[in-house]
């Protein structure tokens, strides 16, 4: 049998309105009230219906996050950051998969809209105009997870791209290596492209290292395939270069095994470092020295956010979250330099 909310008062000879504000923590009640009211939902294993709390106190307690892809690594850690506390927080989360399409990412939000999400999580990907306004229309708190606007006025969580990178970059320099390629995705990619070419370049004119844009291989991501193509494009034009820092993990991976297929030891003749800090950089052989970003914190601290927003705080700030390198084995040191 299920039971209703009327059951509920009925047994514990209250009214409906008592219940309900106990169900939404609302005051005008005795704890004693209280106790006898939670324990006949406990005897009557009563759950309250989430359309019908939405009715009352206006929240689905649902939100929705919006991803550029949905079969990455790197997508699993942030969603299971942002699962955790929106459970802690009794909510539901809707994960939607726009592939960077326009005319889907707009559809999602529809859709979201038509189930009366409290708010929105936006990942890894440009905030485009169309995007904002029908966000700002609909009228719910956003926020931006592993990207940034500098157009839009929407709180971010992320890591400084540019400064990860240029970590990497230091770190292989400090190893002692001089002749450093980068495997990368899209000088054009405003979120994880352009920010880390522009710390790896940083870096070198910083050590006073030759800058050569050459040592750049370009993909149009960041997956295995593409590290793979890189690794044999800047290996057969510049062989003598002994470090490479890739954009991504899977990149690196992907460097990995082009290397072990062109007969090239990791870290003996290239070491390589890469940028994430996925569970496959464990995995590889040799295990891949990488730059941490700390994924599933960044989704936890996302949801905060957006739960902070919600219950009316306006004291809400952008996050920057601290990288890391973490060292494992594939990258060598060589006689270092006086830095």
């Amino acid at each position: 049998m299920t039971y209703t909310i009327k059951d509920v008062a009925k047994r514990a000879n209250v009214s409906i309105a008592t219940v309900s504000r106990i169900l939404n923590n609302q005051p005008g009640y005795s704890e004693k009230t209280k106790a006898k009211v939670l324990e006949v939902i406990q005897e009557l294993g009563y759950q309250p219906n989430a359309v019908a709390r939405g009715l009352i106190n206006r929240r689905t307690h649902t939100i929705g996050i919006l991803f550029p892809s949905l079969s990455s690594l790197f997508t699993g850690k942030l969603l299971s950051g942002v699962e955790k506390i929106a459970h802690e927080k009794e909510s539901s989360v809707i994960a939607c998969h726009t592939q960077s399409q326009g005319l889907k990412t707009m559809k999602y939000l529809q859709m979201l809209n038509e189930k009366r999400i409290d708010g929105l999580i936006f990942t890894s990907e440009l905030l485009k105009e169309e995007y904002y306004e029908y966000i700002k229309k609909i009228d719910i708190p956003a926020v931006l997870l592993a990207t940034e606007s500098f157009a839009f006025p929407l709180p971010y969580v992320k890591v400084n791209d540019h400064h990860a990178a240029y970590s990497a970059v230091q770190y292989l320099i400090k190893k002692g290596h001089t002749k450093i390629g980068m495997i990368s995705g899209l000088p054009t990619d405003p979120i994880a492209g352009k920010p880390r070419i522009q710390g790896y370049l940083q870096a070198l004119e910083d050590y006073q290292l030759e800058v050569n844009k050459d040592y750049i291989a370009r993909g149009d991501g960041f997956k295995f395939g593409e590290g793979k193509a890189a690794f044999k494009q800047i290996m057969t034009q510049f062989p003598d270069i002994t470090a490479i820092f890739c954009a991504s993990d899977e990149l690196a991976v992907g460097a990995i095994s082009q290397a072990y297929e062109m007969g090239i030891r990791i870290p003996d003749d290239v070491s390589i470092i890469g940028y994430d800090n996925l569970q496959i950089a464990e995995m590889s052989v040799p295990p891949l020295t990488t730059v941490a970003q700390p994924l599933e914190k960044m989704g936890e601290t996302a949801t905060h956010l957006l739960f902070k927003m919600l219950e009316g705080s306006n004291d809400v700030e952008n996050k920057i979250i601290s990288h890391q390198i973490i060292e494992r084995e594939s990258v060598k040191a060589l006689e270092t330099r006086d830095l």
